[in-house]
């Protein structure tokens, strides 16, 4: 039997044409698309079947789990239950054990070449795989094979992106990225610990609207959601440029809503979507309330020193200057200029004073 398409899955939910429609408008809009991707998407809902999709856990915390479950535009219930057929993931489905187990194999028969594979969390190689058990068996075996059949792997987070803390040094499991042990498979990473919700279903959607794989960057992200830093869009940036920082936490500088910088923010150096499309529905991100950005989109970041260690030598102002040089020249210009008008104060004064004693004499000779 063919699986449904979104839009039959819809209709049959009660849901109205018109509220479809605004859907789609929606989901573009979430995209990053004009609104004339509305009409490509609704004709991609209405024609193109579910994507068939298994979601394997290897080492990790399920924090990509969680936050697309509450992803808002579009709605991970949409998702989940309309525009995927999400056959397969042991954190979500009802079924258990071998009846669980089963599903794998089926979907590897029946949609072989066709299904996307979705990991969350990394295979560890030491000990021939044993620190992650996946039914009985090593996590890496499960991964290997499910892969084979796959038309593309997502790698959500981090863990599965770049390793993460379960890689961080010394590695004792040898915790490995999916792409280092997947090699033959268009793969997508989604780094983040964890990812945006919006960011996780926007490529999902992406992916079933257009049928082939967004644009990525040279390390195999989405360009869409990692084309720019999160410095570039941050509502702090002015006072970055302006050499105002926060200098100890809670100083009269925080409560400005100064620059994070110098409490270690990694925002100049962290490409993600967390300044625009920010988090839960929109509301927020990290620097907006009050916390440096830890960076956690990069590779290796678990291992680049501590989160409120400064990045250094980001030479935002010219060649020569940096944070430090452009907040002391402010201050610098700030002092001169308090001098200046203190010294021009005093020469008025003393003009003024010697123009009266002149004023004075020439009365004095008149007389």
């Amino acid at each position: 039997m063919s699986i449904e398409t979104f839009y039959e899955v819809m209709r049959r939910q009660g849901i109205t044409r018109r509220s479809f429609l605004k859907f789609c408008s929606l989901t573009a809009a979430s995209l990053g698309l004009g609104p004339t991707f509305a009409p490509r998407i609704a004709q991609a809902m209405e024609s193109k079947p579910r994507t068939p999709v298994i979601w394997l856990h290897g080492l990790e915390c399920t924090c990509c789990s969680e936050s697309f479950i509450r992803s808002a535009h579009p709605l991970a219930k949409d998702v989940v239950l309309s525009m995927l057929s999400l056959d397969y993931d042991d954190t979500l489905m009802a079924a258990a054990g071998h009846q669980a187990e089963a599903v794998i194999d089926e979907i590897k028969k029946k949609y072989k070449g066709n299904y996307i594979l979705a990991v969350e969390g990394n295979p560890p190689l030491n000990e021939d795989g044993m620190y992650c058990i996946h039914g009985g068996r090593p996590f890496v075996e499960v991964l290997k094979e499910t892969a084979a059949d796959a038309k593309a792997i997502i790698s959500w987070g981090a863990c599965a992106s770049w390793g993460c803390v379960q890689a961080a040094k010394p590695n004792p499991t040898q915790a490995t990225p999916v792409h280092k042990v997947i090699t033959d498979k268009p793969i997508i990473k989604v780094p983040g610990c964890p990812p945006i919700a919006e960011v996780m279903t926007g490529v999902v959607t992406y992916m079933l609207t257009f049928d082939r794989i967004p644009e990525l960057d040279r390390q195999g992200r989405p360009k869409m959601f990692y084309g720019q830093r999160i410095h570039d869009k941050c509502y702090r940036r002015p006072h970055f440029d302006g050499g105002q920082f926060v200098e100890e936490w809670d100083d009269e500088a925080a409560r400005k809503g100064f620059c994070l910088y110098k409490m270690g923010c990694k925002g100049p150096t962290t490409y993600n979507a967390c300044s625009t499309t920010r988090w839960n529905g929109g509301v927020s991100f990290p620097i907006q309330s009050g916390h440096g950005c830890i960076g956690c989109s990069e590779e290796g970041f678990w291992d680049k020193g501590g989160f409120y260690n400064r990045v250094t030598n980001i030479n935002q102002f010219g060649i020569e200057a940096n944070a430090d040089k452009v907040g002391g020249t402010v201050a610098g210009i700030a002092g001169v200029a308090v001098t200046a008008h203190a010294a021009a104060s005093a020469l008025s004064r003393a003009r003024g004073g010697k123009n009266d004693q002149d004023q004075g004499d020439q009365n004095k000779g008149g007389k």
